[in-house]
């Protein structure tokens, strides 16, 4: 079903079914004996959620490869994407933690649990912002679940097209404190417009020391209608097995900014980070099996920016802040270059 201004959505249809797709790639990645991630909650939430294909993988009743049809492209790549972005996320926030922010704030965070799950420095407080529906049925089943926040956690139940700067600071964000800010599997998700708007919103909020980690497509509709081919694709091979989601027409066409360039204009320090070198540096392979997928994954990467502008009041300095502890060694994570730019592995 095409998208609307004021569509709204849980967790089992149209956008909201794309986050708990997103889960279970979390939940098969880290089931793997060589995970590169540890997300203990993504398989309980998938299961809440109750879309039978999805709990069916979870819990091993379907076999990745055969719902893919041994396709290119599917659930086990999927999978592959998942662990390898998931773990520049996780890394992303916690050298922003060692570098001091005590604040981070999570766009769009549909079930993911690092709130619960990474090991914050004491103090910190974490913003997870989206559609009341997702919110609240997060905020419940974790409770359920037993789980407890790793940090000060704040759900803030507001739909990103609306006033969510003001419902922010209704929550307790300062804009005078640096803050570590994720846009995760989102901008595609927005007109080219609302892009702008959104990282203009953010830019307002950060002050200096801020640092902010999203996607990035260079060749924009070509990248994009690349990707909804081969989710398309998969879709059809996952509805012999049940799959019954209406997941197509979801994402926004249309001439976008270059992120990295837009905010470069707007004060931010930015380093790219290619799809390809971030899945070598994992020890993962891409789906290449044409030119053309060569080009479209080597103009696809993700981007880590540090606010260099003073937004007003002071900040706190980083050297002074205690250090996050990092997680135990994980076997089987490569060596990253020494250019890799976001910091030391999270292991």
């Amino acid at each position: 079903m095409p998208r609307t201004d004021n569509d709204s959505w849980d967790l089992a249809h149209s956008v909201g079914a794309t986050a708990t797709g997103v889960a279970v790639g979390r939940a098969l990645a880290s089931q793997r004996p060589d995970a590169l991630i540890d997300d203990p909650y993504a398989a309980p939430l998938v299961r809440a959620v109750g879309v039978p294909f999805f709990t069916r993988l979870v819990d091993g009743e379907l076999n990745p490869g055969e719902v893919d049809a041994n396709s290119a492209w599917g659930m086990q790549r999927m999978t592959d994407m998942m662990a390898v972005r998931t773990r520049f996320f996780d890394d992303f926030f916690l050298s922003a933690a060692r570098e001091g922010s005590r604040q981070a704030v999570i766009l769009a965070a549909g079930l993911d649990a690092r709130a619960y799950r990474l090991p914050w420095p004491p103090g910190t407080t974490v913003f997870e912002i989206d559609q009341p529906q997702v919110i609240d049925f997060k905020t419940r089943t974790m409770h359920e679940l037993g789980a407890a926040p790793t940090a000060h956690r704040h759900a803030v139940a507001v739909d990103l097209r609306r006033d969510w700067p003001a419902a922010l600071q209704r929550a307790g964000f300062d804009p005078d404190q640096p803050t570590a800010w994720s846009a995760e599997g989102l901008l595609a998700f927005l007109p080219p417009d609302a892009q702008d708007r959104l990282l203009d919103q953010v830019t307002a909020l950060s002050a200096r020391g801020s640092r902010l980690a999203t996607e990035n497509m260079d060749a924009g509709d070509a990248d994009a209608q690349m990707m909804q081919d081969r989710m398309q694709q998969a879709i059809d091979h996952w509805r012999e097995h049940g799959f019954d989601i209406d997941m197509t027409d979801l994402w926004y066409f249309g001439e976008r900014n270059d992120i990295g360039e837009y905010l470069g204009a707007r004060g931010w320090a930015t380093q790219v980070i290619p799809m390809t070198e971030l899945y070598a540096a994992s020890g993962v392979s891409l789906p290449v099996d044409d030119e053309t997928n060569v080009q479209s994954y080597a103009s696809f990467g993700y981007i880590t920016a540090t606010r260099a502008g003073r937004r007003r009041g002071p900040v706190s300095c980083p050297e002074t802040a205690t250090a996050a502890p990092r997680p135990p060694c994980r076997t089987g994570w490569p060596c990253r270059p020494a250019s890799y730019p976001i910091g030391a592995p999270s292991r």
